[in-house]
């Protein structure tokens, strides 16, 4: 009887912990969606689409920054160069937030400008007076561009925190290219 009662109480503690093994994967299915969350590779997995997009957006805004003081010493006439203030403000800012983000995240921060940053920095450095001007309005519409197309996928279909801050960044890099193409 003693060896029933045993295994009668073996069997119920074996099914309740298949349970919550069932229920803790199901939560973690549930976490993944939620900001902040840190539930196992579901949540890795995201983080690493959201790292990416957190680093390239951090390289972008250091290449504005470094390519708006370009402009700013380098432009011939007083809208680039006032372009380019607005440039080293607002990408210099953002990329505050970026850095924010991206700590509390556990994602390294990053004070380099990407490739194609340092290519265009390249470039511009050899320009000068209205050469300069005009190469620097054709990067900074392409690039606003490619960045309005970046932001609005990640504000579509990133993880809640990168959505929001993409969401928000949006309005800044359209002004951007207005003001680019008014140049």
């Amino acid at each position: 009887m003693k060896n029933l009662t045993l295994t009668a109480i073996a069997a119920v503690l074996a099914l309740g912990a298949c349970s919550k093994t069932d229920t803790a994967a199901d939560d973690n299915v549930v976490m993944t969606n939620e900001p902040g969350s840190d539930a196992g590779t579901n949540a890795a997995s995201a983080t690493t689409v959201d790292a990416a997009f957190l680093t390239e957006a951090m390289q972008g805004d250091n290449g504005e920054v470094a390519i708006g003081q370009l402009a700013q010493a380098q432009g011939a006439s007083s809208k680039v160069k006032d372009f380019g203030k607005l440039l080293v403000d607002d990408h210099g800012a953002h990329k505050q937030e970026l850095k924010t983000l991206a700590e509390s995240s556990g994602v390294a921060a990053t004070d380099e400008p990407s490739a194609e940053a340092k290519t265009n920095l390249d470039k511009l450095r050899a320009l000068s007076g209205t050469a300069f001007d005009k190469e620097f309005k054709s990067m900074m519409v392409a690039d606003h561009n490619k960045d309005i197309a970046k932001y609005e996928k990640q504000a579509s279909s990133g993880d809640a925190q990168t959505a929001a801050l993409a969401q928000k960044t949006l309005p800044t890099l359209r002004k951007h290219l207005e003001a680019a193409n008014a140049l």
